[in-house]
């Protein structure tokens, strides 16, 4: 089945201009999924509204949406009210700037997207821009209504394709310094250094994403199976407690195991910059 655009529009670049869609390249669409039953019945359950003090069913028609103040009280916000926020949409991507793509904290990306011609007619000229963003390495800014909502999209060349991604804004990322100003500064000696420096080297290697299987997922997986064949699954052991031991005792002896571990796979970095086993 051909993928279908989450979006249609036009990409602009200057006076260059080319038909263009949208697709989720992330989805969890692929895993599995519940639905809420009645454990009495097997049917199942339907979630409705009700009001919080009374315990009374709200109709669909007296749903508002409010905004709660200081005192508890709620200002209504009625759908027309909202609707007339909407910013129009001309469904134009439009590029305001190139900057070096090294540059960009990844902290603001958001939601990615394949970014693709939607004809043929529209291929040369989103290659041709592509292909000077590359030998440039730059990626591209750009704004559009996207889903209601104006947004801010990084266009960049990766491999032989186009990924479009969302950014957040400013107030959407939170400051670091509320998380890491309570950590005094330290200082470490040479050898703790070295052994730290040690560990990380024998780990060295790439990153290949099928190398990483969502576990619980899989597990999730083999219980509906088990529960559809009548069967049981074993229990699971419970993990033994590790021992504390101070720092530089904890360095050493991670040091020394990874030592004595054998040598993995030799990893080479494949074309499209993921790696394979040798």
């Amino acid at each position: 089945m051909a993928a279908r655009a989450s979006w249609k529009g036009h990409l602009k670049v200057g006076d260059l201009v080319c038909a263009v869609g949208l697709y989720t390249a992330v989805s969890a669409s692929d895993r599995i999924s519940f639905n809420i039953i009645n454990r009495k019945t097997g049917h199942r359950v339907e979630r409705q509204f009700v009001d919080s003090e009374t315990g009374k069913p709200v109709e669909r028609d007296d749903q508002v949406k409010g905004y709660r103040l200081e005192n508890g009280d709620y200002i209504m916000i009625e759908g027309d009210e909202l609707a007339g926020l909407v910013p129009d949409s001309d469904k134009v991507l439009s590029v305001q700037n190139f900057v070096p793509y090294d540059e960009i904290n990844k902290l603001y990306f958001d939601k990615p997207y394949y970014l693709a011609p939607v004809s043929d007619d529209d291929e040369e000229a989103l290659v041709l821009i592509t292909r000077a963003m590359r030998e440039r390495k730059v990626a591209a800014i750009a704004e559009a209504v996207l889903f209601r909502r104006n947004r801010t999209v990084l266009i960049r060349p990766q491999h032989d394709y186009v990924v479009a991604t969302t950014l957040s804004f400013d107030y959407e990322v939170r400051n670091a310094e509320s998380v890491f100003k309570d950590i005094p500064e330290m200082k470490f000696d040479k050898e703790m250094l070295e052994l730290a420096g040690h560990i990380i080297g024998t780990k060295k290697g790439f990153f290949n994403p099928q190398e990483y299987e969502d576990r619980y997922e899989a597990a999730l997986a083999e219980l509906v199976k088990a529960k559809i064949e009548g069967r049981e699954l074993p229990k699971r052991k419970p993990k033994p407690e590790g021992k504390v031991i101070d720092l530089m005792e904890a360095l050493r002896q991670s040091a020394k195991a990874s030592a004595k571990a054998p040598s993995g796979k030799v990893r080479r970095r494949a074309d499209n910059g993921q790696t394979k086993a040798s």
